[in-house]
């Protein structure tokens, strides 16, 4: 397990997770149908928790570009690996997309509503307004980026002798970022569907252009797909720039 092949696995993972929640509250005749936002946000906080138990102990779990870029310029990750890691990440959630269009694929053909088959691919804004939207994905960002970089591990004091031990979290140390994604989504998500991330939105609506769903299926949006590129990465710069100056 390389690097480049954890990020590919767990973005995959995490997206197939992810985007799956989706399609289970979302699509005709599932079980999950009008579970519900509470539904939604869960499962994707686990999804996240997936891809970073997979993935955490090969290549530290980025599983998204603005994660990499906010390491990059806060000195915590090299420049040089940057590309390397994207080209995964954008490999994992297109693979995680395909998967979930061969899962839900019979649902997908029934469904009759474009926005909803788009939905279960990529995210769109509850109120059409760019600068706005741009604004939320940008501060959502921000909160995750700003947030990771303040985790940290768990260590023990001993009395005794003054010393602090660290404490060996294994599987549970991914469990802080499943509740900051978890609480983005409760709080902030409301208005674009919480992207946040980059590969998450552009693979999985480049797979809903390309994948055959039916008669139903509609635009994929592109003049929309800018804003859960360009905003999570300047979130993420923000953020990182913060950080370093405090």
């Amino acid at each position: 397990m390389s690097p480049f092949m954890a990020e590919l696995v767990g973005t995959a993972l995490m997206i197939l997770l992810g985007n799956g929640v989706v399609a289970n509250v979302l699509l005709p005749r599932t079980k999950g149908n009008r579970g519900g936002w509470i539904v939604i946000t869960t499962g994707w906080a686990l999804a996240v928790f997936v891809g970073v138990v997979v993935a955490g102990p090969f290549s530290g779990a980025h599983l998204n570009p603005a994660v990499s870029l906010g390491f990059a310029l806060a000195g915590q990750f090299a420049w040089s690996a940057l590309p390397a890691y994207v080209a995964a990440q954008l490999l994992g959630a297109a693979l995680g997309a395909t998967l979930v269009w061969v899962f839900y694929n019979a649902h997908l053909r029934i469904c009759e509503d474009p926005a909803t088959l788009l939905a279960v691919f990529c995210t769109a804004p509850a109120l059409p307004r760019r600068a706005l939207n741009f604004a939320s994905e940008l501060i959502a960002t921000f909160v995750l980026i700003f947030a990771i970089f303040y985790i940290t591990d768990g260590s023990l004091f001993v009395p005794t002798d003054g010393t602090t031990l660290p404490v060996g979290l294994g599987s549970v140390g991914a469990l802080p970022v499943a509740f900051i994604v978890w609480v983005i989504g409760l709080s902030l998500g409301g208005t674009t569907g919480y992207a946040i991330n980059p590969v998450r939105d552009f693979a999985p609506r480049l797979m809903h252009a390309l994948l055959p769903m039916g008669p139903a299926k509609g635009s994929s949006q592109w003049g929309y797909a800018w804003i859960p590129v360009v905003a999570p990465l300047c979130g993420s710069t923000l953020a990182a720039l913060l950080f370093l100056l405090i």
